[in-house]
């Protein structure tokens, strides 16, 4: 990890229930409204375009944080690849953390221009 860089990991020690899947298990559909974003506590999570493998995703890994951040519809779906455990952070956690933890924004920020960094190499 990189100094100064949030540990997303921490989240998974909160007082918040997790969520579990069964390997094929539909978390969200493209299309579908946002309400919260998850972190990947145990397990392996797709995310998928139709039929285009866009990541595979793991442990201590953010993902539906997109279409909570624009308040646009889920632009992938999401799929359980193993069983996973899930912890959900809903927009109004999200926003207190991002105010809250200047680290944890700026973490957030380098996901998103990683995985744009990722598409634009392969799409």
């Amino acid at each position: 990890m990189v100094a100064g860089e949030f540990n997303f990991g921490v989240l998974s020690r909160r007082e918040v229930p997790e969520r579990i899947f069964k390997a094929g298990d539909v978390i969200f559909r493209e299309g579908e409204p946002a309400q919260e974003l998850f972190l990947i506590k145990s397990g392996t999570v797709t995310i998928r375009s139709e039929s285009h493998l866009i990541a595979e995703l793991g442990e201590n890994e953010l993902f539906g944080e997109m279409a909570l951040i624009d308040k646009s519809p889920r632009s992938a779906t999401a799929v359980a690849a193993t069983d996973v455990t899930l912890i959900p952070v809903s927009e109004k956690q999200f926003l207190f953390l991002v105010s809250e933890t200047p680290f944890f924004a700026l973490s957030v920020m380098r996901v998103l221009v990683h995985r744009l960094r990722l598409y634009n190499r392969i799409g």
